[in-house]
């Protein structure tokens, strides 16, 4: 049982953010059949789904859910945003349910069930009160269109009397007005095709059909009912109103998604009869015989006037679609995220071991064994690549769950704001695309509080009401980049200088540039905003944001311009796993640099130079001192090396004593007693068995820049600008 409700509560997680999804595109005015089917078919699901686990509670609210969403399909409900509010709030309630199942309580409280009932209410209320509106708006146009479209909204009924009608004491007219009191018969046209000459009419006999438009609510089965008592002695086609034809192509288009035949999806959305597919596949069999080119059912149909051919064209769509579902379901095998994370572990230590058997076999120089062993690990790397692939995911999702915030913060804000996504195909890692919520979460709400400006504001500099607010995801380099992007005012340089001065952290005529001036708002506590709100105030938040990204091994970067937005750039690796990377030694040491960071390798010719920068083909470069930064033991070799590495538009050297080749590395954590270690952002073992430090390139490039801004920083405040320039390892 357990396993059963984990299954539910994942699949009606899906379906909660389905929902939620398109509510929002509703909102937007993305009003389309599409996306009213989608938000039916996720609530319908959850509802029968709950109902096969017996949870009753579940189902019932979510069958409350399921009434508001068909009433919007069928037109008798208008999209408003109190409505989706309350819509919104009622998949709040349902993830609530869940939540409340994980925890082992199988019933809601009572707090919960009030909140419910409370939903419930609310929503009968507004639907009471817009349903009068629209009933009586419905009635005006009908009023003023009657005519044109009476014909459109009857039953097209086309019924011809068998010839003995008459002998059995049946009269034509009886039967016709009994269809009148089923509804309202708008027009009766009598068709005379089968009357003979008079010197041949029979007076016992019947030759007469006819045409009827019905004007009723009832459904086809029950008309075709109307008929029962001459059914055997005429030949009947009932075609719905034209109105409804789109009735019956949503009812189709929410058929559970299992496979079935044309003619019982068409009687299941009661757009065919059981009487009317019998009759089609009795003629489907007779004309099958011996025929050359067989008709299909559905040509069958739609020639002997039993339903429409759209409607049958729908079913055949949504035929193939649940067939091709099925098809691609087969090929899928959902597992669960655990047993990835073990075989990645597996992998990563196959590489450690293969590195050792590639050490042995070079040492023995034996030819057969380097080439045995070359072919095993080219294996291992394929694996290696593979098993990545299998924990990628589309960082989308992670998107989409942000039109839900940025809509309640911008109503909660009374702004206007559109959100723009971008790259949602792009993938990463599921490790990091689980830890990048957070950071991303404050960025967003710091660009829709301190970022974008109100309406009033926007317009009194020339720009449009509603502001823009952009993510944005793309490979780049051996790793990702995560854009967040607004069309705000921009970053205040001077009022972000003045409060670092107020604080201490900056003293008073010191030059930053303004990348520096920028990076003071990472600072632990530090805010520009003159009031503590419930959104912003306190300080917390932007230095999480690059804690918690320095912690994925990434680096963030603020480019903003006053009064035209900001934008916040994240790179992080595309895995937390396994890396190519490029080894180097220094002293007794060797050092682990990831391969996508290096530019290129080269003789460093300024060894015992009282400066911390080189000149590269005319261009000053900042360097670290490997040996200076780590205490090595032991005198500089005569010969040095520097690695050009960079970290998004960046650059800068590393100096070491040895290149020592690329390789494969598996990143093992580091202890919590090393959590302060700059520069450093994981360990590796090595085939020898030694262990080596993998190096934090974007942290090496700060503490690049960081020195010489130390270099004119007065000894009181040398600590300050460290603290906010360079990031923990």
């Amino acid at each position: 049982m357990d396993e059963i409700l984990l299954a539910f509560i994942e699949d009606g997680n899906d379906h909660l953010k389905a929902m939620e999804s398109g509510l929002l595109r509703l909102e937007e005015g993305d009003a389309d059949a599409d996306t009213l089917n989608a938000i039916f078919r996720a609530a319908h699901t959850i509802k029968g789904d709950a109902g096969v686990v017996d949870l009753g509670h579940i189902e019932q609210f979510a069958h409350t859910l399921e009434n508001y969403f068909q009433q919007l399909r069928s037109g008798e409900l208008e999209v408003s945003r109190p409505l989706v509010t309350l819509l919104l709030r009622g998949c709040d309630h349902i993830k609530t349910l869940f939540a409340e199942l994980v925890e082992g309580k199988p019933e809601p409280g009572k707090d919960l069930q009030d909140i419910g009932a409370s939903l419930a209410a609310q929503l009968r209320s507004l639907m009471q009160g817009g349903q009068g509106g629209a009933e009586a708006a419905a009635t005006h146009a009908h009023q003023r269109s009657v005519d044109a479209s009476a014909l459109t909204e009857c039953w097209q009924i086309v019924v011809r009397f068998g010839p003995d009608l008459l002998r059995k004491g049946i009269d034509p007219y009886d039967v016709l007005a009994y269809l009148g009191s089923k509804g309202e018969i708008v027009r009766v046209i009598t068709l005379t095709d089968r009357l003979p000459d008079a010197s041949h009419m029979d007076p016992q006999v019947c030759y007469l059909g006819f045409e009827v438009h019905l004007r009723s609510s009832l459904s086809k089965q029950e008309i075709e009912q109307a008929f029962e008592i001459v059914r055997s002695d005429c030949e009947l086609q009932v075609l719905p109103p034209g109105s409804q034809v789109g009735t019956f192509i949503q009812s189709i288009q929410t058929l559970p998604e299992e496979s079935m035949r044309l003619g019982e999806m068409l009687v299941k959305s009661n757009a065919l009869t059981s009487e009317e597919l019998d009759e089609g596949l009795e003629l489907l069999k007779s004309t099958a015989d011996g025929a050359a080119n067989p008709q299909h059912l559905g040509e069958i149909l739609v020639g002997r006037h039993m339903v429409q051919p759209e409607i049958v064209e729908a079913a055949a769509a949504r035929q193939q679609q649940v067939n091709e579902k099925k098809v691609d379901e087969a090929r899928q095998i959902r597992v669960q995220a655990e047993k990835l994370d073990m075989l990645v572990d597996l992998v990563g230590e196959m590489v450690i071991s293969s590195a050792s058997a590639n050490l042995m076999a070079q040492n023995s120089g034996r030819g057969d064994l380097i080439e045995a062993n070359y072919g095993l690990s080219r294996l291992i790397e394929r694996m290696r690549d593979l098993s990545l692939q299998l924990r990628m995911v589309q960082i989308g999702d992670t998107f989409t769950r942000f039109k839900r915030v940025v809509r309640d913060m911008a109503r909660e804000m009374n702004r206007e704001i559109e959100l723009n996504i971008r790259g949602a195909e792009t993938e990463l890692d599921k490790s990091i695309v689980e830890k990048i919520g957070d950071p991303l979460m404050h960025l967003v709400r710091n660009a829709i509080d301190h970022g974008i400006e109100p309406a009033e504001a926007r317009l009194a500099s020339g720009k449009p009401a509603a502001g823009q607010l952009e993510l944005n995801a793309y490979h780049e380099t051996g790793g990702i980049v995560i854009e967040v992007a607004d069309d705000g005012a921009g970053l205040d340089k001077d009022r972000i200088l003045a409060k670092a001065i107020e604080r201490g952290l900056v003293v008073e005529g010191q030059a930053l540039s303004d990348q520096e001036i920028h990076d003071l708002i990472f600072v632990p506590g530090f805010s520009t905003a003159d009031k503590v709100t419930k959104l912003s105030g306190r300080g917390v938040g932007m230095d999480v944001v690059r804690a918690n990204i320095s912690a994925l091994r990434g680096s963030v970067e603020v480019l903003t311009e006053r009064g035209s937005g900001s934008r916040f750039v994240i790179r992080l690796p595309l895995t937390m796993a396994i890396i190519d990377g490029f080894l180097v030694g220094v002293g007794k040491s060797q050092y682990v640099i990831p391969l996508e960071a290096v530019m290129e390798c080269l003789e460093f010719e300024e060894a015992g130079a009282a400066r911390d920068y080189i000149n590269l083909r005319g261009e000053v470069l900042p360097f670290v001192n490997l040996r200076s930064l780590f205490g090595a033991e032991g005198e500089s070799p005569e010969r040095e090396n520097v690695v050009i590495v960079r970290s998004g538009r960046n650059r800068a050297g590393i100096i070491v004593d040895n290149l020592l080749g690329e390789l494969q590395t598996v990143i093992k954590p580091m202890s919590t007693v090393f959590r302060n270690l700059r520069g450093v952002a994981g360990s590796t073992i090595l085939g020898n068995g030694e262990v080596a430090l993998i190096l934090d390139i974007p942290a090496l490039m700060r503490l690049a820049r960081d020195t010489e801004e130390r270099s004119v920083c007065v000894p009181g405040q040398q600590q300050a600008a460290r603290d906010h320039v360079a990031v923990d390892g």
